[in-house]
């Protein structure tokens, strides 16, 4: 760090730092951009990275993960908080008159793969965890009880009550399977929002469409369920307004019965799995107790997290890893191993089970939302780039030239990326971040 704010060119180091937002792992680029006049071939202007700091471009990582880059997955949140909300109250290229829409959110869970410890509460009280009189003795020895009132921060929180009575197996296939659950839940959606209105689902087209933006969620235990915001449009999308017998009673019918029904098969195993008792069916209302603020901000807080709640890994694990060694919780550490074990059976190849052990076996998307919803990510990121470009042309910082004359060449070659503890410490102070963990340039 010192050695850093002795250098003659701390000052664009510093620039560097404050156009990437502070990203804990820029990325590292080498090389030059030239622009020449496509009528005479002249050049107009050069760039070249070699008058930067170490002779390279630090750019941001644009990752998701909080746990990676804080910088960059709170400009990931801020994003989705606006793609959500734009599908609630409009903007963003959406009408307002959106918000009149019927719209649910709805939280799809897991089953049980076994009793794991749990934090209760009632009227304000904690309760005990699983307090049973007559608690039976599993095979193992263990008493399938636990009378403690475990604290919010509690590392036994989604732990087995009996590690080796736990479907271990059942909890990491479901995770591999939820992408395709979620796709028959939206089809059989659309089949029962259909028939509980007496017309075919090619028919139903013609006069609503359903679109939603859901995110996955870890829980304690190490298994994904999904948070979704599902809204009914005309057949025009948001532009159109459904008509009056689409309400949001029907939606929350055809919700509760396709998230019973749908299973996904894994034929190899011969195992099928479904969805959870607990569904969560609730409106979302602009006065009410589920707001579209508070909605939007639920949504886009998950979008930045994975499975570091569990306790495991942010990189993928690789096979001549040591997974005794791993700085992981036992609990995780066992389901690590099953994706290793299953992942070696032929038939799972298509689940890719040891490519996404460190997820747990998931391997879908963490945000996804149905094409009408609202804006994209890309529509998002590419306003923003384009702002930023205006505001460099206005302060000088980039040539102005017209665009049909001028003909740009550029190379660059990828040298490296990260910053050391001390540059980290020094991008904290000169963004103003908190750096609750800090990462190195081979931490990763």
């Amino acid at each position: 760090m010192i050695h850093r704010l002795n250098q003659p060119d701390y000052d664009r180091w510093a620039g560097q730092i404050r156009r990437t937002g502070g990203c804990r792992q820029p990325i590292h680029l080498r090389g030059k951009v030239e622009h020449y006049d496509q009528a005479t071939g002249h050049l107009l202007h050069r760039y070249s990275t070699s008058t930067e700091p170490n002779g390279v471009l630090r750019v941001a990582c644009k990752t998701r993960r909080a746990s990676r880059c804080p910088a960059c997955a709170e400009v990931y949140r801020a994003d989705t908080y606006q793609l959500v909300r734009a599908g609630l109250v409009g903007g963003k290229g959406v009408p307002e008159t959106v918000s009149a829409h019927p719209c649910l959110f709805v939280t799809l869970t897991a089953p049980s793969f076994g009793a794991v410890h749990v934090r209760r509460e009632k009227n304000g009280k904690v309760l005990p965890c699983h307090a049973r009189r007559d608690a039976e003795t599993c095979p193992h020895g263990q008493v399938m009880s636990c009378t403690d009132r475990h604290s919010a921060d509690d590392p036994r929180l989604g732990e087995p009550l009996c590690p080796d009575c736990y479907d271990y197996d059942g909890s990491v296939l479901f995770n591999a399977i939820s992408p395709e659950l979620w796709r028959r839940f939206t089809l059989a959606l659309r089949r029962r929002f259909a028939r509980l209105n007496g017309l075919a689902v090619k028919a139903l087209r013609e006069h609503v469409s359903i679109a939603f933006a859901k995110v996955a969620e870890y829980q304690r235990r190490g298994i994904v369920h999904f948070h979704a915001v599902i809204r009914l449009d005309g057949p025009d999308g948001p532009d159109s307004p459904p008509p009056p017998w689409a309400t949001a009673d029907a939606l929350a019918q055809a919700v509760q019965h396709a998230a019973a029904v749908v299973t996904a098969e894994i034929k190899p195993l011969s195992r099928t799995f479904r969805w959870g008792t607990q569904l969560d069916v609730r409106p979302i209302t602009m006065d009410g107790d589920l707001t579209e603020q508070a909605v939007a901000a639920y949504i886009a807080k998950y979008a930045t997290k994975a499975a570091e709640c569990v306790g495991t890994l942010d990189r993928r694990i690789q096979p001549l890893d040591d997974l005794a060694a791993l700085p992981v919780r036992e609990h995780a550490r066992r389901l690590i191993a099953a994706c290793m074990r299953l992942g070696g059976n032929p038939g799972l190849v298509d689940l890719r089970l040891t490519h996404w052990a460190h997820m747990l076996g998931f391997r879908g998307h963490f945000s996804t939302k149905s094409r009408r919803y609202s804006t994209t990510l890309g529509a998002l990121r590419a306003a923003r780039e384009e702002h930023m470009r205006a505001e460099q042309i206005t302060t000088g910082r980039l040539p102005l030239f017209d665009e049909d004359t001028v003909l740009v060449v550029a190379h660059w070659a990828y040298a490296g990326q990260g910053l050391s503890l001390g540059e980290q410490l020094l991008a904290s102070a000169i963004t103003g971040q908190h750096a609750p963990h800090l990462r190195g340039p081979d931490d990763r």
